[in-house]
């Protein structure tokens, strides 16, 4: 397996303004409007699905099973998927193993693939620094009420803000392919079928009651539930947890969301080695996104899987200690 050593696949920084472009007032309302949306529909969907269960006791398991199996699947998709696949390059695999992850993803509601890339790889160039989409550190707060307004922003704040950057441009490695664009055209159809395939699998099951409660739970609480743990990677994992490794940046391990994120939570293991498809580096830190690229490894469906050597592990952990944590002035988000 290959040593992790390179930050992203295209160079970014001369691409990037040195200002994002306002947003008209229009633009700032659809976004208002459908970030609301996206965050309000889920959480009726979680007021619904539990009163129907206290009051009527429509609640079994395979309503279980459907919230479960599809937050596993489409989790896994955007962890998998789009992040260590498309935007880090991690390693390599077949279309069609391509083709189904960049729809699972999709079924996440976090935005079509190739936006969702060149967002992603603007954090990692920029990251706790201007430029950040996302960062809880900028600009800097004082207090709890400011700490709390950086959580916010870092959490869901910065989606209600309209984006005025074309995002695409960023990942010009995955326009080439035909069959990445019409996955990234068509998100709305996938968005929508990670709807329908609960309540489809609820109606089989139990019939109208049955699709009822398997679009609530397999669908809109299990978007709601994949959203925050999504979240809290941009939040929390820059807020609390450990440093092991050098990183330039605040990028924390957390365990909690690292179980709840497919492995996502070792955050700070991720930003010293962007590239490693490994994100949990030691035998106890549970990664079950690295799991399934092993599994795929195993059957002959994924190579070139990257992953950072132990001499630069412990290059890192050294670097680390030296600098104290503090990022030189330009320092890029990784590992030396």
């Amino acid at each position: 397996m290959a040593e992790a050593t390179v930050l992203l696949a295209p160079p970014l920084a001369k691409h990037l303004p040195a200002l994002r472009p306002v947003p008209s007032t229009w633009a700032t309302v659809v976004s208002w409007v459908t970030v609301l949306i996206g965050v309000l529909v889920p959480l009726c969907g979680l007021g619904t699905a539990a009163a129907l269960a206290w009051t009527y006791g429509l609640f079994g398991w395979a309503d279980l099973g459907l919230l479960v199996g599809m937050y596993l699947l489409a989790m896994l998709g955007v962890t998998v998927g789009f992040h260590r696949l498309f935007t880090h390059r991690s390693f390599e695999t077949v279309r069609p193993v391509q083709f189904i992850l960049g729809v699972l993803g999709s079924m996440t509601f976090q935005g079509p693939l190739l936006e969702w890339v060149g967002r992603h790889r603007i954090h990692h160039q920029y990251s706790d620094r201007e430029g950040d989409p996302h960062s809880p550190h900028t600009p800097h707060r004082r207090g709890f009420w400011g700490r709390f307004r950086a959580f916010w922003h870092a959490h869901i704040g910065w989606a209600f803000a309209a984006e005025t950057m074309d995002l695409v441009r960023y990942a010009p490695d995955l326009q080439k392919s035909r069959m990445l664009r019409v996955v990234s055209v068509l998100f709305p159809l996938w968005a929508v079928l990670g709807l329908a395939i609960p309540a489809g699998m609820g109606f089989a099951i139990g019939g109208w009651a049955g699709a009822l409660t398997g679009f609530l739970w397999g669908g809109l609480v299990r978007v709601l539930l994949g959203h925050h743990a999504a979240w809290a990677v941009n939040s929390v994992c820059h807020l609390w947890g450990s440093r092991p490794y050098h990183s330039g940046d605040e990028s924390r391990n957390n365990p909690v969301i690292a179980v709840l994120a497919m492995g996502e939570g070792w955050h700070n293991n991720h930003h010293a080695f962007p590239t490693s498809a490994r994100h949990g580096l030691r035998w106890w830190q549970i990664d079950f996104a690295y799991y399934l690229i092993r599994l795929l490894a195993q059957f002959g469906l994924a190579w070139k899987i990257r992953v950072p050597s132990h001499a630069a592990l412990k290059q890192c952990q050294r670097k680390g200690k030296e600098l104290g944590w503090v990022p030189a002035p330009g320092m890029t988000a990784h590992c030396p």
